[in-house]
């Protein structure tokens, strides 16, 4: 199903590319999440040695890991939402449950009458003493936000309830929870690569004659035109985008000031270098991606040679990056290893690199951050597993002698790290685009 929906609506990327409609939009995503149930959330419960996990969600107030689990059909949890996965490995079985009043879709199924046990915690320790699991995860977790999912009050009804000899077994579902939401299947990886190229491509309509026009357009003007492509689009963002301008008068702004919308409605100029940074959320997936383009000035023909070197270097900090990658290594790790190899190349780097995925800034391990270039404690010490997914985030200072200045190449871009090692997820920039002058 997903791979004809895709040869069918995807054939020919471009920012016009027909996107799914709501209908076949839901099949895909209840066809992704039957498939991460059955194939993949077994093995994650192995790997992380909990036997039963318990998540817990009212209405409104949504574990954002039970977000990921509602079938398309369900906008949010109902009333108060409780789901128990129990892996017998024994058996080599998983039992789905909803201590709810319905089913929760195709995949989950309700084990609660409240006809027979009106008290709804009851019936959930009913389920649990059943099976009399080894270890309960709960998520809550002191690093990662994404993990921490239950509050306070459905902590402490949950214990109130629990038998006595039960509330040793309690642990953080932290591990099981980190991984559910960083593992990629393959069925989601044939998506990823069309939702990149469709972000690549409304880049390089805004990076173009058709938006720009030098002398009369504005930074602020780009970024609402790339708002409203989403939304025209049917799209969604899981941020506001960004276009900040380098010249060769001004001096060089902090990358923060930049990316917090430091440019406004600076008029775009002959001879900026322009840079953007921009992401979608579709098919439950989350892109992030920034790319530089420069303006003509009049009779150049192409982009300088020295911009393109300064690019090549950014490139070169990429490599660096990713060529540290290493199965079982944390993200500490990778990160202060790329950044002495990037220095004892003679390039100035500053990595900030983060899990992709069901979220922008996803869970996984972060290597590095731009205000933590020597590590990151929790998150930072996470170790990387195969199938997943990271934005490439990244800048090099870059002197640039025609300029007279420094200017900084900033870089963003989805990449997978698999069993076979890292691959961008449809390709990199490596040509800064060029945008026709006056």
């Amino acid at each position: 199903m997903i791979k004809y929906l895709l040869l069918l609506l995807f054939t020919g990327i471009t920012a016009q590319s027909q996107i799914l409609q709501e209908k076949d939009r839901a099949k895909v995503v209840d066809e992704i999440l039957a498939d991460r149930f059955e194939n993949l959330l077994p093995g994650l419960m192995d790997r992380a040695g909990i036997d039963m996990w318990v998540l817990i969600s009212r209405e409104y107030n949504e574990d954002p890991v039970m977000r990921t689990m509602l079938p398309a059909t369900w906008l949010n949890a109902r009333r108060r939402t409780i789901m128990v996965f129990y892996r017998d490995a024994a058996k080599d079985t998983l039992e789905r449950l909803a201590v709810a009043r319905y089913n929760i879709g195709d995949n989950i199924t309700s084990a609660w009458d409240p006809e027979s046990q009106p008290d709804q915690w009851k019936a959930l320790v009913d389920v649990i003493s059943k099976r009399d699991p080894k270890k309960i995860g709960l998520n809550y977790s002191l690093h990662f936000n994404i993990e921490d999912g239950i509050v306070k009050t459905d902590h402490e009804e949950f214990l109130k309830v629990l038998p006595e000899n039960y509330r040793s077994r309690v642990v953080s579902a932290e591990d099981l929870a980190v991984s559910w939401i960083e593992t990629r299947t393959k069925k989601e990886m044939e998506l990823y690569e069309e939702l990149v190229a469709i972000t690549h491509a409304i880049i390089a309509e805004a990076f173009s004659e058709k938006v720009i026009t030098p002398g009369q357009t504005t930074s602020e003007d780009v970024v609402w035109w790339m708002r409203q492509k989403v939304t025209d689009m049917g799209l969604e963002t899981w941020f506001h985008p960004s276009v900040d301008i380098q010249r060769d008068d001004e001096e060089l702004k902090d990358h923060i000031e930049a990316f917090s919308g430091g440019y406004g409605n600076t008029i775009i100029q002959p001879g900026d270098l322009l840079h953007c940074d921009f992401g979608i959320t579709y098919l439950r997936l989350n892109t992030d991606c920034q790319q530089h383009a420069y303006v003509l000035k009049e009779g150049e023909k192409e982009v300088p040679q020295f911009l393109k070197n300064a690019l090549s270097k950014g490139n070169r900090l990429q490599d660096i990056l990713t060529g540290n990658f290493k199965t079982g290594n944390t993200g500490n790790q990778i990160l202060l290893a790329s950044l002495a190899e990037a220095k004892s190349e003679g390039l100035r780097p500053s990595i900030y690199t983060h899990p992709l995925g069901s979220y922008g800034h996803s869970s996984g391990p972060t290597i590095g951050m731009w205000d933590s270039q020597g590590g990151v404690p929790g998150p930072g010490d996470y170790k990387l597993f195969p199938n997943t997914v990271y934005a490439i985030e990244l800048n090099t200072t870059v002197e640039i002698p025609e300029w007279n200045k420094d200017i900084r190449i900033m870089l963003e871009e989805a990449g997978f790290w698999g069993e076979n090692g890292f691959r961008y997820v449809n390709g990199r920039q490596t040509e800064i685009i060029p945008i026709p002058g006056k």
